[in-house]
Order: C-alpha cells, then structure tokens, then sequence
C-alpha cells in the first residue's frame, strides 16, 4: 500500500463516521425536539443539537474538500517524481 492509497482509505473512513454522527445527531436532536414534552428547556436541548449537526455537517463538508484537495496534491507529486537511480556495480 503506498502513501496516497493509505491517504485517500483514511479520508474515506473519516468521512463516512463523521457523516454518520451527523445524522445520528441530527435524528435524535428531532426527535428531543418534537417529543410531545411539556417542559421547553428539553425541547430547546433538541434544538441545540440540530443547530451543531447543521454546523457539524457545514464543517465535515468543509474538512472533506481540504481532504481531497491533499489527496490530489499527493497522487500529483506521486506521480511526477521519478524513480530514484539504481547504482550500477562494475
């Protein structure tokens, strides 16, 4: 395995979790929210969580272009360097 598969499988992983959580997050913020409880300081818990997976989400998407944009410059260098000479013995 070479540096820009290794690279580009933990971006994949990272990515897929953090989406995860975000939706996780996002489901249980609605479901605080919505919750037929009289009590607003719960209900405003709810929204709280929806308002940080809105931003986490902003931010995962953010984070995975940052990603890509390393993952191509390293397939880029990767591919442009030339293998390094083999020694000729006489």
């Amino acid at each position: 395995m070479d540096i820009v598969q290794l690279i580009r499988d933990l971006i994949g992983k990272v990515v897929i979790i953090s989406w995860m959580l975000f939706l996780l997050t996002w489901i249980i913020g609605w479901a605080i929210k919505g919750s037929p409880i009289p009590s607003s300081k719960i209900r405003r818990v709810g929204q709280g969580l929806i308002e940080d997976a809105i931003w986490g989400a902003f931010w995962v998407a953010i984070g995975t272009s940052i990603f890509w944009l390393i993952s191509y410059i390293s397939s880029a260098i990767g591919n442009v360097l030339p293998k390094p000479p083999v020694p000729e013995l006489p």
